[in-house]
Protein backbone atom coordinates (compact mmCIF):
# COMPACT_ATOMS: atom_id res chain seq x y z
CA UNK A 1 0.00 0.00 0.00
CA UNK A 2 1.40 3.68 -0.89
CA UNK A 3 1.63 6.12 1.52
CA UNK A 4 -1.13 8.39 2.89
CA UNK A 5 -0.19 12.33 3.18
CA UNK A 6 -1.89 14.55 6.06
CA UNK A 7 -2.04 17.64 4.85
CA UNK A 8 -2.09 20.80 7.01
CA UNK A 9 -2.68 24.41 6.15
CA UNK A 10 -2.37 28.08 7.83
CA UNK A 11 -4.36 30.49 7.75
CA UNK A 12 -4.24 34.23 8.22
CA UNK A 13 -7.06 36.77 9.15
CA UNK A 14 -6.60 39.95 8.76
CA UNK A 15 -8.96 42.35 10.03
CA UNK A 16 -10.51 44.76 7.92
CA UNK A 17 -13.62 45.87 10.50
CA UNK A 18 -13.94 44.88 14.21
CA UNK A 19 -14.06 41.22 14.88
CA UNK A 20 -16.68 40.37 17.52
CA UNK A 21 -16.46 36.78 18.76
CA UNK A 22 -19.17 36.32 21.15
CA UNK A 23 -18.33 35.66 25.09
CA UNK A 24 -19.83 32.30 26.83
CA UNK A 25 -20.67 34.73 29.53
CA UNK A 26 -22.28 38.03 30.04
CA UNK A 27 -21.57 40.33 32.92
CA UNK A 28 -24.19 43.07 33.38
CA UNK A 29 -24.59 45.22 30.38
CA UNK A 30 -21.30 44.15 29.20
CA UNK A 31 -20.94 41.88 25.80
CA UNK A 32 -17.69 40.51 26.12
CA UNK A 33 -15.49 38.59 23.57
CA UNK A 34 -14.30 34.90 23.78
CA UNK A 35 -11.04 34.33 25.59
CA UNK A 36 -8.63 31.85 26.48
CA UNK A 37 -8.89 30.91 30.05
CA UNK A 38 -5.51 30.73 30.93
CA UNK A 39 -4.36 33.47 29.26
CA UNK A 40 -6.96 35.91 28.55
CA UNK A 41 -6.40 36.64 25.32
CA UNK A 42 -9.23 37.45 23.07
CA UNK A 43 -9.91 34.34 20.34
CA UNK A 44 -12.32 32.98 17.62
CA UNK A 45 -13.05 29.48 18.85
CA UNK A 46 -12.84 26.68 16.32
CA UNK A 47 -16.69 25.93 16.55
CA UNK A 48 -17.70 29.31 14.56
CA UNK A 49 -14.39 28.82 12.19
CA UNK A 50 -15.85 25.49 10.88
CA UNK A 51 -19.74 26.67 10.98
CA UNK A 52 -19.13 29.86 8.73
CA UNK A 53 -16.62 28.01 6.34
CA UNK A 54 -19.14 25.44 5.97
CA UNK A 55 -21.83 27.09 5.50
CA UNK A 56 -19.92 28.98 2.39
CA UNK A 57 -18.94 26.14 1.03
CA UNK A 58 -22.28 24.25 0.91
CA UNK A 59 -23.39 27.76 -0.60
CA UNK A 60 -20.67 27.03 -3.35
CA UNK A 61 -20.92 23.24 -3.29
CA UNK A 62 -23.36 21.47 -1.01
CA UNK A 63 -21.58 18.06 -2.14
CA UNK A 64 -18.08 19.16 -1.89
CA UNK A 65 -19.14 20.64 2.05
CA UNK A 66 -20.89 17.21 2.30
CA UNK A 67 -17.42 15.21 1.47
CA UNK A 68 -15.39 17.26 4.11
CA UNK A 69 -18.01 18.12 6.58
CA UNK A 70 -19.60 15.25 6.87
CA UNK A 71 -23.57 14.03 6.20
CA UNK A 72 -25.84 16.18 8.60
CA UNK A 73 -28.51 14.21 9.86
CA UNK A 74 -31.39 14.07 7.18
CA UNK A 75 -34.49 11.62 6.89
CA UNK A 76 -33.52 9.66 9.88
CA UNK A 77 -29.52 9.08 8.93
CA UNK A 78 -26.99 9.16 11.30
CA UNK A 79 -24.28 11.98 10.67
CA UNK A 80 -21.05 11.34 8.81
CA UNK A 81 -17.48 12.33 10.45
CA UNK A 82 -16.14 15.00 8.00
CA UNK A 83 -12.26 14.90 6.34
CA UNK A 84 -11.73 18.14 7.86
CA UNK A 85 -10.57 19.58 11.20
CA UNK A 86 -10.18 23.11 12.41
CA UNK A 87 -8.16 24.61 15.62
CA UNK A 88 -8.78 27.98 17.04
CA UNK A 89 -7.73 31.16 15.51
CA UNK A 90 -5.69 32.91 17.78
CA UNK A 91 -4.03 36.20 18.13
CA UNK A 92 -0.58 37.08 16.11
CA UNK A 93 0.04 40.59 15.53
CA UNK A 94 -2.44 43.27 17.48
CA UNK A 95 -2.50 47.01 16.33
CA UNK A 96 -2.16 49.84 19.19
CA UNK A 97 -2.20 53.62 19.15
CA UNK A 98 1.24 55.04 19.63
CA UNK A 99 2.00 59.22 20.21
CA UNK A 100 5.37 58.67 18.22
CA UNK A 101 4.60 56.77 15.65
CA UNK A 102 0.91 56.67 14.92
CA UNK A 103 0.22 52.95 14.29
CA UNK A 104 2.18 50.04 15.69
CA UNK A 105 1.66 46.22 15.99
CA UNK A 106 2.71 44.30 18.91
CA UNK A 107 3.30 40.73 19.59
CA UNK A 108 4.62 38.94 22.53
CA UNK A 109 6.97 35.51 22.55
CA UNK A 110 3.79 33.34 23.43
CA UNK A 111 2.21 34.49 20.44
CA UNK A 112 5.55 33.64 18.10
CA UNK A 113 5.70 30.65 19.64
CA UNK A 114 2.06 29.22 19.28
CA UNK A 115 3.02 30.24 15.15
CA UNK A 116 6.42 28.29 15.02
CA UNK A 117 4.87 25.06 16.21
CA UNK A 118 3.43 24.91 12.79
CA UNK A 119 5.68 26.84 10.72
CA UNK A 120 8.64 25.61 11.99
CA UNK A 121 10.83 28.43 11.01
CA UNK A 122 14.61 28.44 12.66
CA UNK A 123 14.75 32.25 11.78
CA UNK A 124 11.43 33.01 13.96
CA UNK A 125 12.80 30.43 16.63
CA UNK A 126 15.91 32.37 17.00
CA UNK A 127 14.20 35.31 17.26
CA UNK A 128 11.78 33.92 19.74
CA UNK A 129 15.14 32.96 21.72
CA UNK A 130 16.78 36.69 21.58
CA UNK A 131 13.24 38.17 22.55
CA UNK A 132 13.26 36.17 25.55
CA UNK A 133 16.46 36.90 26.69
CA UNK A 134 16.00 40.90 25.91
CA UNK A 135 13.08 41.21 27.93
CA UNK A 136 14.05 38.80 30.89
CA UNK A 137 16.99 41.35 30.97
CA UNK A 138 16.98 45.19 30.41
CA UNK A 139 15.15 45.06 27.47
CA UNK A 140 11.26 46.33 27.61
CA UNK A 141 10.84 45.86 23.89
CA UNK A 142 12.55 44.75 20.48
CA UNK A 143 11.44 46.79 17.48
CA UNK A 144 11.79 46.11 13.79
CA UNK A 145 13.05 49.58 13.24
CA UNK A 146 14.25 52.63 13.93
CA UNK A 147 13.10 54.95 17.39
CA UNK A 148 14.76 57.14 19.76
CA UNK A 149 11.79 56.64 22.22
CA UNK A 150 8.77 54.86 21.85
CA UNK A 151 4.66 55.19 22.78
CA UNK A 152 2.81 52.09 23.68
CA UNK A 153 -0.56 54.34 24.02
CA UNK A 154 0.34 56.62 26.61
CA UNK A 155 3.70 54.82 28.00
CA UNK A 156 6.56 55.97 27.22
CA UNK A 157 10.34 53.49 26.36
CA UNK A 158 12.99 55.14 25.74
CA UNK A 159 16.20 54.27 23.63
CA UNK A 160 17.78 52.45 26.35
CA UNK A 161 15.15 50.11 27.06
CA UNK A 162 14.64 49.34 23.18
CA UNK A 163 16.43 46.67 21.23
CA UNK A 164 16.53 46.86 17.26
CA UNK A 165 16.34 43.03 15.83
CA UNK A 166 15.91 41.97 12.46
CA UNK A 167 12.82 40.12 11.50
CA UNK A 168 12.46 37.15 9.11
CA UNK A 169 10.32 38.23 6.43
CA UNK A 170 11.68 35.94 3.10
CA UNK A 171 10.03 32.45 4.97
CA UNK A 172 7.41 31.54 1.93
CA UNK A 173 5.24 31.67 5.27
CA UNK A 174 4.40 34.64 6.05
CA UNK A 175 5.03 36.24 2.48
CA UNK A 176 1.64 35.78 1.15
CA UNK A 177 0.37 38.05 3.94
CA UNK A 178 2.51 41.11 3.61
CA UNK A 179 2.46 41.16 0.01
CA UNK A 180 -1.29 41.93 0.13
CA UNK A 181 -1.94 45.60 -0.35
CA UNK A 182 -2.77 48.04 2.49
CA UNK A 183 -1.62 48.05 6.05
CA UNK A 184 -0.75 44.24 6.58
CA UNK A 185 2.04 45.14 4.27
CA UNK A 186 3.89 47.30 6.62
CA UNK A 187 3.50 45.40 9.74
CA UNK A 188 6.93 43.56 10.01
CA UNK A 189 8.07 46.75 9.42
CA UNK A 190 6.27 48.45 12.48
CA UNK A 191 6.24 45.27 14.42
CA UNK A 192 7.36 45.67 18.45
CA UNK A 193 7.88 42.58 20.78
CA UNK A 194 7.02 43.12 24.18
CA UNK A 195 6.54 40.76 26.94
CA UNK A 196 3.76 38.06 27.33
CA UNK A 197 2.65 39.97 30.57
CA UNK A 198 2.83 43.53 28.83
CA UNK A 199 0.92 42.23 25.77
CA UNK A 200 -2.13 41.16 27.86
CA UNK A 201 -2.40 44.48 29.33
CA UNK A 202 -1.88 46.11 26.32
CA UNK A 203 -4.33 43.87 24.48
CA UNK A 204 -6.96 44.38 27.41
CA UNK A 205 -6.72 48.64 26.82
CA UNK A 206 -6.47 48.08 23.09
CA UNK A 207 -9.57 46.45 22.52
CA UNK A 208 -12.45 48.54 20.86
CA UNK A 209 -15.32 49.03 23.09
CA UNK A 210 -18.82 50.34 21.97
CA UNK A 211 -21.99 51.73 24.07
CA UNK A 212 -25.36 51.21 22.31
CA UNK A 213 -28.86 52.10 23.90
CA UNK A 214 -32.21 51.92 23.27
CA UNK A 215 -34.30 54.38 22.27
CA UNK A 216 -38.08 54.95 23.03
CA UNK A 217 -40.13 54.67 20.29
CA UNK A 218 -41.92 58.10 20.04
CA UNK A 219 -39.67 60.55 22.10
CA UNK A 220 -36.22 58.90 20.84
CA UNK A 221 -34.99 59.25 24.74
CA UNK A 222 -33.27 56.93 26.27
CA UNK A 223 -35.40 53.69 27.76
CA UNK A 224 -34.35 53.14 31.34
CA UNK A 225 -31.19 50.90 31.92
CA UNK A 226 -31.24 49.77 28.19
CA UNK A 227 -27.86 50.71 27.05
CA UNK A 228 -25.10 47.38 26.57
CA UNK A 229 -21.18 47.69 25.78
CA UNK A 230 -19.96 45.32 23.14
CA UNK A 231 -16.21 44.83 22.98
CA UNK A 232 -14.93 43.68 19.59
CA UNK A 233 -10.93 42.80 18.14
CA UNK A 234 -9.91 45.59 16.39
CA UNK A 235 -9.45 46.31 12.67
CA UNK A 236 -6.13 45.60 11.54
CA UNK A 237 -4.93 42.61 13.99
CA UNK A 238 -3.85 39.19 12.02
CA UNK A 239 -4.98 36.12 13.79
CA UNK A 240 -4.17 32.53 12.81
CA UNK A 241 -5.35 29.08 12.60
CA UNK A 242 -3.90 26.04 11.64
CA UNK A 243 -6.35 23.27 9.70
CA UNK A 244 -5.94 19.89 7.89
CA UNK A 245 -7.55 17.24 5.87
CA UNK A 246 -7.54 13.62 6.92
CA UNK A 247 -5.21 10.95 5.33
CA UNK A 248 -7.26 10.45 2.10
CA UNK A 249 -6.28 9.92 -1.19
CA UNK A 250 -8.69 9.82 -3.38
CA UNK A 251 -9.84 12.41 -6.08
CA UNK A 252 -13.23 13.21 -4.38
CA UNK A 253 -10.91 14.68 -1.79
CA UNK A 254 -8.60 16.27 -3.57
CA UNK A 255 -10.94 18.00 -5.75
CA UNK A 256 -12.97 19.01 -2.74
CA UNK A 257 -10.12 20.44 -1.12
CA UNK A 258 -9.11 22.63 -3.39
CA UNK A 259 -13.13 24.00 -2.87
CA UNK A 260 -11.94 24.89 -0.15
CA UNK A 261 -8.82 26.49 -0.13
CA UNK A 262 -10.63 29.05 -2.74
CA UNK A 263 -12.85 29.35 0.12
CA UNK A 264 -9.90 29.89 2.45
CA UNK A 265 -8.44 32.57 0.18
CA UNK A 266 -10.67 35.39 -0.52
CA UNK A 267 -13.19 37.39 1.89
CA UNK A 268 -15.21 36.18 4.96
CA UNK A 269 -17.69 37.54 7.88
CA UNK A 270 -16.95 36.04 11.08
CA UNK A 271 -18.28 36.28 14.66
CA UNK A 272 -21.28 38.26 15.93
CA UNK A 273 -23.14 41.57 14.54
CA UNK A 274 -22.83 40.76 11.01
CA UNK A 275 -25.71 43.36 10.76
CA UNK A 276 -23.21 46.25 12.03
CA UNK A 277 -20.82 45.10 9.25
CA UNK A 278 -18.32 43.00 12.23
CA UNK A 279 -15.70 40.94 11.46
CA UNK A 280 -14.59 41.30 7.99
CA UNK A 281 -11.29 39.42 7.40
CA UNK A 282 -9.33 39.31 4.14
CA UNK A 283 -8.32 35.72 4.12
CA UNK A 284 -4.39 33.96 3.22
CA UNK A 285 -3.50 30.44 3.18
CA UNK A 286 -0.64 28.79 3.10
CA UNK A 287 0.03 24.74 2.84
CA UNK A 288 2.67 24.33 6.11
CA UNK A 289 3.18 20.39 5.83
CA UNK A 290 3.05 17.12 4.67
CA UNK A 291 2.57 14.64 7.68
CA UNK A 292 2.74 10.78 6.33
CA UNK A 293 0.99 8.35 7.85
Amino acid sequence: MGEKIMNNYLTYLYLLTPLHTGGSSQEGNLMGIAREVHTEFPYLPSSSLRGKIRSQLEYISPDEASILFGQKIKDGQQPTEGEVWFADATLLFFPIASLSHHLIWITCPLWLERWNRWIKNQEIKKLIETARTALSSNKSALISFEAKELYLQTACLKESHLQKVQIPVNSELIQPLIKREGLVSQILSRLTIISDEDCIALVETGLQREVRVALEENSKTVKGGSFRSEEAIPPEAVLFFPWGIKANPTNQTSNSRSELIKVLDDRLQFGGLEGLGRGWTDITTVEINKEKK
